[in-house]
């Protein structure tokens, strides 16, 4: 969880196409509008921190519950995470709630 938000953070988009799973319904075959997407949204929030609340790891599955700092919004989720060939894929997110600044 943390590298994804570093690489929101830092505008790596290709890092955030190749750790997400291919069950999240972002994943497709048009990655250069993803790209575009992704490269949008880093452009136009700032990120000012990330907490990490809760981190449950099973074998194949694991879940992390966050709190992340951006620009106009906080965001909590409890993020699903499946393991592919021995690396974390980002599967999907509930989203707790969100809180304005």
């Amino acid at each position: 969880m943390r590298s994804r938000y570093s690489a929101y953070a830092l505008h790596l988009a290709e890092y955030i196409i190749n750790s997400t799973h291919p069950n999240n319904p972002d994943y497709g075959d048009e990655t250069a509008i993803w790209k575009q997407s992704i490269l949008e949204f880093c452009q136009n929030t700032q990120f000012l921190g990330l907490k990490i609340s809760e981190f449950i790891e099973g074998e194949m599955v694991a879940y992390v519950t966050f709190e992340a700092n951006l620009s106009h919004t906080i965001l909590r989720e409890k993020s699903r995470f499946l393991k592919d060939e021995g690396k974390w894929l980002y599967e999907s997110g509930d989203f707790t709630d969100k809180g304005s600044h």
